[in-house]
């Protein structure tokens, strides 16, 4: 049976998957943004736990804890780039963080998987380039491994974030 991806506009800490990204910061901290809903939502043992993280987490790399109160059963951890204009491989350190976020999700028996826009907040990666980036390295991770993942939720914050996400998958949703 083929991955389902789908996009919706919400919280991504009340999504009832396998598992959800954060789009966290270095040191894994509740941040701002979605890690900091999502830090709110699971409670102080998802700080606890991702503290125990060793080696930390990288720019581009990405871990696992437990989901704690949240109703996804896993939080994957990956810090994304911060936008510079483009010149210091921002690029592909962003689509590293979902390249590798999948990767732990199968090491986690993850079937169903949510996504934030990562990088897209905070650390100012323009949104249209993220989507197109989030897009392609889900597709080619879905292509590589056909049969690891049941769905794949692209759940964003707002409808201009969705919109550009739809753009980027244009008719394959």
């Amino acid at each position: 049976m083929p991955t389902v991806l789908t996009v919706t506009v919400g919280d991504i800490a009340t999504l009832a998957v396998d598992a959800i990204v954060n789009a966290a910061a270095p040191g894994l901290g509740g941040g701002t943004g979605v890690s900091r809903a999502i830090h709110a939502a699971a409670g102080p043992e998802l700080f606890e736990a991702a503290q125990e993280i060793d080696p930390p987490v990288a720019r581009g790399h990405a871990a696992a804890t437990p989901g704690f109160k949240l109703p996804a059963r896993w939080v994957i951890h990956t810090v994304g780039p911060i936008w510079v204009g483009g010149t210091i491989r921002e690029a592909e350190t962003l689509a590293n963080c979902y390249r590798r976020s999948l990767e732990v999700a199968r090491e986690v028996g993850a079937r169903t998987v949510a996504f934030p826009a990562i990088a897209t907040g905070a650390y100012r990666f323009p949104k249209d380039k993220a989507a197109e980036i989030a897009v392609a390295t889900v597709m080619d991770a879905v292509h590589a491994t056909p049969d690891a993942f049941d769905e794949i939720v692209f759940c964003l914050r707002t409808e201009e974030s969705a919109a550009f996400i739809r753009a980027a998958l244009g008719p394959t949703l």
